[in-house]
């Protein structure tokens, strides 16, 4: 079945993350990058990033590996051994050596790593990736109805939903309506297995409601085919 590749610019501001990055051009850009998807706040230290993340912990934060007072790795380890703060997804921007040789084997847990140097649009698919799943759980949690996720294709856009069930490796229906059309796809671990819009069937009714960027939509997680 079809796999939505792109990179929408739906907004996903229920979000707030911790951006942790010494370098202010670096950080500004990233900032621009990012403030459409999510409510961020910077940091210039990994001092000031520990302090922050202890007195309001964020949704998910993203830190470069060299910082003063507190590297990345340090506060990583800090926050780890903490339990307000070990579940909070970690992305580390670092060089390609310094994430084979000192991050990856020596830190367990991180979300993601992000080669530098880096394009922005590059970070901004991988840190929105985890931002929507983010938002995704947190809509799940406010659900009126157990199970049932609803909202609007305006915030959240198709290919959001699907990169975001295949993360999470859900299984579940995923129903969305668009001007009196409505579309169904089953998802099971995170794949689309089928799909059909009126007399349209998998594929090329995938390709269909991916275009959509208006509506509503509605997530069933028991009702998984």
């Amino acid at each position: 079945m079809a796999e939505a590749r792109a990179m929408s610019a739906s907004s996903s501001k229920s979000v707030r993350l911790l951006l942790a990055e010494d370098n202010p051009l670096v950080r500004d850009l990233i900032v621009k990058g990012l403030e459409p998807f999510c409510e961020i706040e910077v940091c210039q230290d990994g001092g000031d990033a520990l302090l922050k993340v202890v007195d309001t912990p964020p949704d998910v934060i993203l830190c470069d590996y060299k910082m003063p007072v507190l590297d990345g790795r340090q506060l990583f380890e800090k926050l780890r051994a903490r339990d307000t703060t070990r579940h909070i997804p970690f992305l580390f921007m670092a060089s390609r050596p310094d994430i084979e040789e000192r991050l990856r084997p020596l830190v367990d847990g991180v979300e993601d790593f992000i080669t530098k140097p880096f394009l922005v649009k590059d970070l901004i698919r991988i840190a929105k990736k985890v931002i929507d799943r983010l938002h995704l759980e947190k809509l799940q949690k406010s659900a009126s109805r157990p199970g049932v996720i609803q909202g609007r294709l305006e915030e959240m856009s198709m290919i959001d939903l699907m990169q975001s069930l295949e993360m999470g490796q859900k299984s579940c229906r995923l129903t969305v309506r668009n001007n009196g059309v409505q579309g169904e796809l089953y998802f099971a671990g995170g794949q689309c297995r089928d799909a059909k819009v009126g007399k349209v069937e998998g594929d090329d009714a995938v390709y269909k409601v991916v275009l959509w960027t208006a509506g509503d939509f509605e997530i069933d997680f028991n009702a998984a085919n």
